[in-house]
């Protein structure tokens, strides 16, 4: 998929937005990308999962033995590129603000994970999910995201391998111009802080 078709799949599905939002990394933008409206079809969903797999390369992808995504924004993606891999897919939760896994899951030491996100911004996210794959003793071979944020400025510490990559500008809350400052500013994502 060209950036252009993926950025079609956002707007069919109403999940291009604009308006004055605040990201979970804190920083205010006045574009934000609903992945949750853009998975909602199941149809699209794997459409979009196989088009990340394909970013990988196929070495890579026949090493992959684990998917593993963080709530929320990751588990649906992460499900559906387990799906394309022929893969378990588990996620990883924060219920006291820390990553880890529940439900049963576990990661066997040395196993091979892919980490699945659907944006990536700063990174922080990520970084903190892949510590808590190592922790439990998996290796993270690379991540894959719908979109990267950071127009390709993000470290991971693995290899990354975007959907897309987009530069919709970013400001710290004291810094936002004043146009965007005008508009109330709402919170869409899943991160409470």
């Amino acid at each position: 998929m060209t950036d252009e078709e993926v950025l079609a799949e956002f707007r069919a599905a109403g999940a291009l937005l604009e308006g004055h939002f605040i990201l979970s990394s804190g920083r205010r933008s006045a574009n934000y990308l609903q992945c949750a409206r853009v998975l909602m079809n199941a149809e699209r969903a794997g459409r979009l999962a196989r088009a990340v797999v394909q970013q990988l390369p196929r070495e890579m992808r026949q090493e992959i033995d684990l998917v593993v995504s963080p709530a929320m924004g990751g588990l649906i993606i992460g499900h559906e590129v387990g799906r394309a891999l022929d893969k378990d897919a588990v996620f990883l939760e924060r219920p006291e603000g820390t990553f880890e896994l529940r439900r049963g899951f576990s990661i066997t030491p040395g196993q091979k994970v892919l980490m699945v996100e659907d944006v990536v911004t700063t990174g922080l996210s990520s970084r903190q999910a892949i510590e808590a794959v190592e922790a439990e003793g998996g290796i993270v071979v690379a991540e894959v995201a719908l979109v990267d944020r950071s127009a390709g400025e993000v470290d991971l510490g693995v290899p990354f391998y975007p959907l897309v990559s987009i530069n919709f500008p970013v400001y710290e809350a004291e810094d936002v111009p004043p146009e965007l400052a005008a508009i109330p500013a709402i919170k869409p994502g899943s991160r409470k802080q």
